[in-house]
């Protein structure tokens, strides 16, 4: 083939370092895999690109690209595409095989909308069936627009649904996670501001209000100011959320955090172990398992004259330890350039430093999984500067 494909951004050189499905869905080969996928349709491929890039620890792989078609009848048109590999393969994908470095790799595809996994995501994008359908469950959204507003594949949707008679958001999810995911609401929603479930459907789709207030992403100087009003709203989260599964911590993650990253960035491997090694080995303290948000950092809160008016992505909380909550925030200040703001927020805390500081640099750990996941130029070295903020909070710095 010589249509071109455009992996990574700006990064390394693709490497038969990398584990094998990177290799087939971010190489050459790539190409030709979707070319045969597309051949039934009449669609041939043109451009392929990869957009967002997800791996496990054990080689599983989800890429996302964007993807320019010529159809059936010659028109030129755009796609989004998917492709997963191994553990992340979803029941009802198109699955063919790829070879690569003398072995097989099983991949599942599918296009933009029809997710598998997302089995209501072709009708939560259409505006025409979001019109007729939400009024049908007491949603006033009759002249709805649609904006999308995240994506992952396999794994959820996120829809903004702007209408005369209001705002709203889709969350779209597999079927199995609605029951869990309304609890978690239908828990918080009259202890903290978070968005009540206004409706559901069996096929994975939740209903959730705008909420009032400006992002705390926008109030960061103002944020040690705010840690009484933040540390509130965690004192509020109802003591029936203790009762669910265990949040996994930070310092629980940092290994498989590690080895991701190794993965793709091999010559950071000895930092990496070094790293993870020392997180190993941290005393975590005694604290008690209370009430956790689970991902609570300022993108997660909105905020009305100082008060928090919004608690939002609530689908990780659970039982937990609070310095993780505060660490998850602290751990988004280092990488967004604002360790003023972060030393500021902790002088606040009431825990050792020493503690902090671990959970904080296995946070930042885990955000230098970012750069390669959403393909930004030049990713690698991104990775490697945030590898260096997360030695560097580890070391006291």
């Amino acid at each position: 083939m010589t249509t071109p494909l455009l992996v990574p951004a700006a990064g390394p050189v693709l490497t038969d370092r990398w584990p094998r499905s990177l290799q087939l869905l971010l190489g050459d080969a790539a190409v030709d895999l979707w070319s045969a996928a597309l051949a039934p349709t009449g669609a041939t491929l043109r451009l392929l690109r990869a957009t967002s890039v997800s791996l496990r620890a054990d080689g599983a792989a989800t890429v996302q690209y964007a993807a320019a078609l010529v159809d059936a009848a010659g028109t030129p048109t755009r796609d989004t595409l998917a492709a997963v590999t191994g553990s992340r393969i979803p029941e009802g994908a198109a699955v063919l095989a790829g070879e690569v470095d003398g072995g097989t790799v099983h991949v599942g595809l599918w296009r933009w909308p029809l997710d598998p996994a997302l089995t209501a995501l072709a009708w939560a994008t259409s505006a025409a069936a979001v019109r007729r359908r939400l009024p049908a469950l007491g949603v006033p959204a009759e002249e709805a627009v649609l904006r999308l507003r995240a994506y992952r594949p396999g794994r959820r949707a996120v829809v903004e649904v702007v209408a005369p008679g209001g705002c709203w958001f889709l969350k779209v999810v597999p079927p199995a996670a609605v029951a869990g995911l309304a609890g978690r609401h239908d828990l918080l929603v009259g202890a903290v501001p978070a968005p009540p479930v206004l409706a559901r459907t069996d096929d994975g789709v939740l209903v959730l209000p705008a909420l009032p207030g400006t992002p705390l992403r926008g109030l960061l100087d103002d944020l040690p100011a705010l840690v009484p009003a933040l540390d509130g709203v965690l004192d509020a989260l109802p003591a029936s959320l203790a009762t669910l599964p265990r949040v996994r911590t930070p310092l629980d993650r940092a290994a498989g955090h590690g080895a991701v990253l190794g993965l793709v960035t091999p010559h950071l491997r000895p930092r990496l172990d070094r790293l993870t090694a020392a997180l190993a080995v941290v005393d975590p303290g005694d604290h008690p398992l209370v009430p956790v948000h689970g991902d609570f950092y300022e993108a997660q809160l909105l905020l009305t004259d100082g008060a928090v008016s919004g608690v939002l992505d609530v689908d990780g909380a659970g039982a937990g330890h609070r310095i993780d909550d505060w660490a998850t925030l602290l751990g988004h200040l280092v990488v967004l350039g604002r360790d003023d703001v972060r030393r500021a927020v902790a002088a606040a805390l009431p825990w050792p430093a020493g503690q902090l500081a671990a959970r904080v640099s296995a946070v930042v750990l885990g955000l230098a999984t970012g750069p390669f996941r959403v393909q930004l130029a030049g990713w690698s070295r991104r990775t490697e500067a945030r590898l260096a903020l997360a030695e560097q909070v580890l070391a006291g710095g």
